[in-house]
């Protein structure tokens, strides 16, 4: 995939003129990650938004004994970043790591603002990728409190099914909130009927 697939991708939301097109690639920047390098350390200040392309990213922390808390992940065709970080320009709470090799479309932090100016649909774009990362985050707090183990794995399978191939069950388990032979109890009964 190219940029020309990050412009079909913002297209879909909002239809940028020839003129947006190319100020809009004049912005951005195409890097690759090799798998368990970091796209964010916690503690740095967020200064940037990707747009995979290809490749898988897992968002965690680290908790005191230095064990990694799995709290999302992003695959192909999604936007990752920092949010809390980047709008308030505050460390991040937050590791980004890739875990494959994982190409992406950069947009730094310090070039939104002339974007927005020049490209006004991508202000909303932008905003639409914020309100939908919310929402996630809200439901998925609400899922926490609220649903079983079983009930949040089902979810999941009904929503993110590629997890269950790209990633290991420790970090899926881990973002459930559950033990991996938790995780493992709950996949064997549901065997039968996946």
């Amino acid at each position: 995939m190219t940029p020309e697939f990050f412009t079909l991708v913002i297209d879909k939301l909002s239809s940028l003129s020839e003129k947006e097109q190319v100020i809009l690639s004049s912005y951005i920047d195409i890097k690759t990650f090799s798998k368990g390098e970091l796209l964010l350390r916690q503690d740095e200040v967020c200064k940037f938004i990707y747009f995979i392309i290809t490749g898988t990213v897992i968002y965690y922390q680290l908790t005191n004994n230095g064990e990694e808390f799995t709290t999302d992940f992003a695959f192909d065709g999604e936007w990752v970043t920092d949010n809390r970080s980047r709008i308030t320009q505050t460390p991040s709470h937050l590791n980004i790591k890739a875990w494959d090799n994982t190409k992406v479309i950069v947009i730094q932090q310090s070039d939104l603002e002339t974007l927005f100016t020049n490209i006004p649909s991508l202000e909303r774009v932008v905003r639409l990728s914020i309100e939908q990362a919310y929402v996630k985050l809200a439901q998925w707090s609400i899922d926490l409190q609220t649903l079983s183990a079983e009930e949040r794995y089902q979810k999941l399978v009904e929503k993110s099914p590629q997890v269950f191939q790209k990633l290991p069950l420790y970090h899926i388990a881990n973002y459930l909130g559950i033990a991996p032979k938790s995780l493992s109890r709950i996949r064997n009964k549901k065997t039968p009927s996946d």
